[in-house]
């Protein structure tokens, strides 16, 4: 083990505790994350995980003594669950980012790594969305995204190494399961031998295995710093229209497409990831298939009895806990 100390946020959510292990399995590592849907990192070695909250700053200066890198995922994720309360959103998904930022840098860590969000872009014609482009966020979760990474690359300078992933969305198995993702939406109505429902299908969305996004997450901590200070990179799979998801999940796993014209969620970008390959090297490794493939054996495998319990999505576990205040 070297002298290294990795602060993971939101360590045990569906990215961080597919992560997670990766890191410990070289670093030290501290993980901050409310727990509201579990700890699903507990006794894993090299890891010590702090239940708690990103807004609260006495607490985030105490996990950040003896850190020399961040990887910060924590946030309230997707956009109904933004929109349950605004300003609690703003505080975590923005301003507790300002703090963070400003004490990594007054504690002397060398490297923040910031989970962004492709749904900046928004509705893009274009045929390859690259990151010149300008942003045209459609949602709260996605403007919050895009103030963030201006904190993030504001903050780089020659001895704070900051990077800014847009990344698709993700998908694939997570010990912190999510089915309010589209991929997974699908690969589990084909799984559990229900209708898939595609509303519209003609929108473009990319998306990443999970898999793949947290080896990248990985890799930017070792990455020279020349090559990502400052910098913001796309990162998916090849894109596709969500119909051409549904197809795949019929095709993979099985059940029936059922088209619905009527209310559609009309975001539509076809990110281009040819930046990160040219300037990294690096090159997505899964495809949308496998992660369907990977959610089938983890239903044959009886890993998901209860497949509708309101742990595996987000929103209505934000209105439960909103509830229970």
């Amino acid at each position: 083990m070297t002298e290294r100390r990795i602060l993971v946020t939101g360590g045990c959510g569906y990215i961080g505790s597919v992560l997670v292990p990766k890191i410990a399995s070289k670093y030290q590592v501290t993980v901050l994350d409310s727990m509201a849907f579990g700890n699903q990192i507990e006794g894993i070695p090299n890891v010590t995980p702090v239940k708690g909250d990103i807004r609260d700053y006495s607490l985030v200066n105490a996990v950040l003594d003896g850190v020399t890198d961040v990887i910060h995922l924590a946030a309230i994720a997707n956009d109904p669950s933004s929109d349950l309360d605004p300003d609690m959103t703003r505080a975590v998904n923005r301003d507790a980012i300002v703090n963070l930022v400003g004490a990594a840098k007054s504690f002397g860590i060398h490297r923040f790594i910031s989970a962004s969000s492709s749904s900046v872009y928004g509705i893009k014609e274009e045929e390859s969305v690259t990151e010149e482009l300008s942003l045209c966020p459609l949602t709260l979760y996605a403007e919050l995204k895009a103030e963030s990474e201006k904190i993030v690359g504001n903050a780089a300078d020659d001895s704070f190494t900051t990077t800014s992933i847009r990344s698709a969305t993700v998908c694939g198995v997570s010990p912190r399961m999510r089915f309010d993702v589209i991929v997974n939406i699908m690969a589990k109505l084909a799984a559990t031998n229900q209708v898939i429902t595609v509303w519209g299908g003609d929108q473009q969305r990319p998306n990443i295995h999970i898999e793949d996004i947290t080896d990248l997450y990985q890799l930017l901590l070792d990455t020279p710093t020349e090559l990502i200070n400052g910098k913001i990179f796309n990162v998916g799979a090849p894109n596709h229209s969500v119909k051409e998801i549904a197809m795949m999940a019929k095709e993979e796993i099985g059940g029936a497409i059922e088209i619905d014209s009527g209310a559609a969620d009309n975001r539509s970008y076809r990110i281009s990831s040819e930046k990160i390959k040219r300037e990294l090297g690096y090159v997505p490794q899964r495809s949308i298939r496998q992660a369907m493939r990977d959610i089938k054996q983890a239903f044959d495998n009886g890993r998901f009895q209860d497949f509708d319990d309101d742990i595996y999505y987000n929103v209505r576990m934000m209105k439960r806990l909103q509830v229970g205040g």
